[in-house]
This record gives structure tokens, sequence and C-alpha cells, in this order.
């Protein structure tokens, strides 16, 4: 991996938890991008599906030295793209500067809730 992060990230794990509940904390999934660059990110997130065709090149910025959450429940993060409760997804993420990637979901379903990260590959 470069030093500072990777140009290309893969999160293979994607599947948003329903919004069920009703509690002060909100499932969802938000992909967080840390750019300790002192230059901006150019950002194009791809999100692939074992149903649909998928979509690709949402464009973001990370601004240098900066970090961004994306919450991927919200399509307005996503440049409109929508991404379904219970629906398997995966992601790409390319990058013009090496930045740190993570995925997160928040499972509030279940009584004792859950807050995980999945596993990423990164590529230079």
């Amino acid at each position: 991996m470069a030093k500072g992060g990777a140009h290309t990230w893969y999160f293979p794990d994607g599947y948003l938890p329903e919004k069920i509940g009703g509690g002060l904390l909100e499932a969802h999934e938000a992909l967080m991008i840390l750019n300790t660059s002192p230059q901006v990110a150019h950002i194009l997130i791809d999100l692939y599906f074992d149903d649909r065709v998928p979509v690709k090149d949402i464009a973001v910025t990370v601004g240098a030295e900066r970090v961004i959450c994306i919450r991927m429940d919200k399509p307005e993060e996503l440049a409109g793209a929508v991404i379904l409760p219970m629906v398997q997804y995966a992601v790409r993420l390319r990058s013009d500067v090496p930045v740190v990637a993570m995925l997160g979901r928040l499972d509030t379903t279940q009584s004792n809730l859950a807050y995980y990260t999945n596993t990423a590959y990164p590529e230079d």
C-alpha cells in the first residue's frame, strides 16, 4: 500500500440493514474517506449489485487533509443512486491521490445493536 493510503479500494460486503426500532440511532452504512494529502482528492465511486447493472462514476471530492462520511442510505450523497435495504451490493472507490477508506455499518435490527466495519481490499 502506498504511503497515506491507496488509489483504489474494494468493499465486497455492502448490505443496508432495515430501519426498524425507532430508537435514537438509525440503521445505516457509511463510507468514510480520509485524505491526508495536501491535494484535493477526486474520487469516483462504483456500486455493484447481484441483480442489476452497476452504477458507476459517482463523483465526490475530499478536501486536502480532510475526511468525509457518505451515508449509503442517502441518495443525495450518492448523486441520486438508490441502494435499497436488505440488498447485497459492493463498492469500488477510485481516487487520483492515495486515500484511506472504510465502510461501516450500524445495525439496529436487534436490541444489542451492532457497529462494525467491512473488510476492504486496497490496490494501487
